[in-house]
């Protein structure tokens, strides 16, 4: 009976460490090409993403235009890969203003606890109650329509996910034997808040933001799709699609190309995610 079940668990844990393998491999292709385009939009591209040339308007996709041509003959692709370079700069500004606001709530509460602690719970669980997207509208309606405004939106949206987080690892990390032992020494709070505790903190906080950088890029593409972001002609992907929803039904490839460009690269960021949270 051990030969018999043993032989299949041999078997399958191989296969299911290649698929893993290649889906983590397939997202960091997707990510690679992704992080090109906005690095160096025009060498993917000859096209000019703001003109067209009206007689070719609504062409399906072709090798001359692999995503197809809008209803000013401007070509689509040439919109995507250039409207990648704000996509992803507003999501990281989106992120980085989470982290930074999310470490320093998470960091004061989990580490001073009490009354302080308590008082940031509550924001945090305030914050939390809110949807976040719900809370981006509010913020970038009062802020004005912006790219970088609609990334200061997504950031205080996100902040609260950051803090919990960060609270929770603040709270196991400075009840460890290593920091009881910077105390003993004559280590003093902040000494021993930024040279021990951060530093332990942030190794968890990694798979999270990769997720969080992905759901700042339907976030802020949705603020995009609203009329929250750039005025046209600007070719961030929510306004491709925002445009492109009018003709759906008979040219499908205006809302397909930007919609599976950015269901690709979130899904990517995911599993890149994952696999940092599974090799921590």
């Amino acid at each position: 009976m051990v030969a018999i079940y043993a032989t299949p668990r041999t078997r399958l844990r191989p296969a299911a460490t290649d698929l893993w393998n290649t889906y983590t491999f397939l997202a960091v292709v997707v990510v690679v090409v992704i992080t090109a385009w906005a690095i160096a939009p025009g060498l993917f591209t000859d096209q000019d993403p703001y003109s067209g040339i009206t007689a070719d308007n609504f062409r399906a996709p072709s090798w001359e235009h692999p995503f197809g041509t809008d209803q000013l003959g401007r070509d689509i692709s040439a919109r995507v890969v250039y409207g990648t370079r704000p996509a992803v700069l507003t999501a990281l500004l989106a992120v980085a203003i989470g982290l930074f606001a999310g470490s320093v709530v998470g960091l004061v509460a989990g580490f001073f606890g009490r009354t302080v602690d308590a008082v940031l719970g509550r924001v945090i669980d305030a914050l939390l109650a809110i949807p976040g997207f719900l809370l981006a509208v509010i913020v970038v309606v009062s802020l004005g329509f912006t790219s970088v405004n609609a990334a200061i939106a997504v950031g205080i949206s996100s902040v609260a996910v950051f803090a919990r987080l960060i609270r929770s690892e603040t709270l196991w990390v400075k009840n460890r034997a290593f920091i009881e032992s910077s105390h003993l020494i004559g280590g003093g709070k902040l000494t021993v808040l930024f040279h021990h505790v951060l530093p332990n903190v942030y190794r968890s906080v990694l798979a999270l933001a990769v997720l969080q950088f992905g759901l700042a890029i339907i976030n802020v593409s949705a603020l995009a799709f609203l009329g929250y972001g750039n005025p046209p002609p600007s070719p961030d992907w929510g306004l491709l699609v925002a445009e492109g929803k009018d003709f759906f039904y008979r040219y499908p490839w205006f809302v397909y190309a930007p919609g599976i460009v950015m269901v690709a690269s979130v899904l990517a960021l995911g599993q890149l995610g994952k696999q940092i949270g599974r090799d921590r």
